[in-house]
């Protein structure tokens, strides 16, 4: 227990200390490409003419799709910590550090929003836009300051539960 509560807090001081630096890869990416193939994967015998069957089969799809990255992701998670806790419980810290590490979005969050925030402060809406837009899914382009205000707030607001407060959370838990 012990080792796990340290390797938890040194996790998130490499989180506050490095964020997500932009040359690394990214395990997020990775889990992406797990979806994105294994869902083309999944949706390549779908019906084409019903569209109750398709959506059935849609829905069927879906639940195996979220079953399967669960599982894989879980047991390559478990199977890294387990094998690296067995050779060594300092290579196990360390590793389990690194996962709890890349898993946390505190410190990235923090830059990319305050970059949002200074180009508001210094009064160029078009910089702010672009800022905004390096943290949102919507299209930024015709934002007021007032908007792109909310919507750097929406995105703090959700990203801080999606990206901090769940992985410290569930880490926590396990």
């Amino acid at each position: 227990m012990k080792y796990h509560i340290l390797a938890f807090g040194a996790g998130f001081l490499l989180d506050q200390l490095f964020g997500d630096p932009y040359f690394l890869p990214h395990p997020i990416r990775g889990i992406g490409w797990l979806i994105a193939k294994t869902e083309k994967t999944l949706r390549a015998g779908n019906p084409q003419g019903n569209p109750t069957e398709r959506e059935g089969a849609e829905r069927r799809q879906g639940k195996l799709l979220v079953v399967i990255v669960l599982l894989f992701t879980g047991m390559l998670s478990a199977l890294i910590l387990f094998g690296a806790y067995a050779m060594h419980p300092g290579l196990g810290v360390v590793i389990e550090a690194v996962m709890t590490y890349q898993i946390l979005a505190a410190r990235c969050l923090q830059v990319e929003s305050s970059k949002v925030w200074k180009q508001l402060n210094a009064g160029s809406l078009e910089e702010a836009r672009k800022a905004v837009s390096m943290i949102v899914g919507r299209d930024t382009e015709h934002l007021t300051e007032e908007g792109v205000a909310k919507a750097a707030i929406e995105t703090v607001a959700e990203n801080t539960s999606d990206g901090v407060i769940a992985p410290m959370l569930y880490t926590a838990l396990g």
